[in-house]
């Protein structure tokens, strides 16, 4: 085996720029090349499995259909049950991971419920909020809300005691050390937090546009599926995967514009 190839696989080793967008475009290109050859040359059923082609055509005419009024929708819904959780969960989350009285107050609460199914609340939703924009955002609050909390709380948890006690030792008052010591050593995991939890906001847009909805990716895939048109539910989930990627690469983008020095080569 050779230096090089020897390299690729020494743990957490860095890799050139140039074969690191190789091989991430080797990641995207080859499942689209298996799909190709299973759905065109195979000759699998398009009621089963549509070709890249036939998917293409679907979407290029959903766009002529109104594809950007979807996107819009479903964006927004995201957008807003995320920011939502995010408003109450990263100071709840921030109390719960520093002071013991809140986690032991709150934390068996949030584990109990975060382990309810979204779905199971729809009802509920319905009924409480009724069928307009609000209840689709609550459904998205709702299935990314609890998680955040305890993410976030172990976020803060793995704080070092060191830091803490040296600006006890220095006079830090409580609000002084949550705001100059516990939350600036906790930001880069906050943020990878949102990350994954943004990502967990859009898998819960599907069951929110169960909602008596009337646009979005969610309820056109809804729609797709009572029709049987299977091109119409690979173009739906694709574009969801392609947005959460966008937003996903924004928010590493973020990551190594806000904490440059975790993002050194060594």
């Amino acid at each position: 085996m050779s230096t090089r190839t020897m390299s690729l696989w020494r743990v957490r080793a860095a890799l050139p720029g140039r074969l690191h967008a190789l091989l991430a475009l080797a990641g995207l290109v080859l499942p689209l090349l298996a799909w190709w050859l299973l759905s065109s040359v195979a000759g699998a059923d398009p009621i089963f499995l549509p070709s890249p082609g036939q998917v293409w055509s679907r979407a290029a005419g959903w766009w002529d259909s109104g594809l950007a009024g979807d996107i819009g929708a479903s964006v927004g819904r995201v957008l807003a049950g995320f920011l939502l959780s995010a408003l109450v969960a990263l100071p709840l989350g921030l109390l719960i991971g520093s002071f013991r009285a809140v986690q032991a107050l709150l934390e068996p609460l949030t584990d109990f419920i975060r382990y309810m199914p979204a779905v199971a609340f729809i009802p509920l939703v319905m009924l409480w909020v009724g069928i307009e924009e609000s209840s689709k955002v609550a459904i998205i609050f709702i299935g990314t809300f609890f998680q955040m909390v305890l993410m976030v709380a172990e976020d803060v948890r793995r704080v070092p005691m060191a830091q803490i006690e040296a600006a006890q030792t220095m006079g830090a008052s409580r609000v002084e050390l949550l705001e100059k010591v516990i939350l600036p050593s906790a930001r880069p995991a906050l943020l990878d937090t949102l990350r994954v939890t943004m990502g967990w906001a859009w898998t819960y847009l599907v069951v929110a546009e169960l909602v008596a909805a009337q646009s979005g990716l969610g309820h056109a895939i809804l729609k797709a599926q009572r029709f049987l048109q299977t091109d119409k539910i690979f173009a739906g989930i694709l574009l969801i995967g392609l947005i959460g990627l966008l937003s996903d690469q924004a928010f590493r983008w973020l990551h190594r514009r806000a904490f440059p020095w975790l993002h050194l080569r060594g």
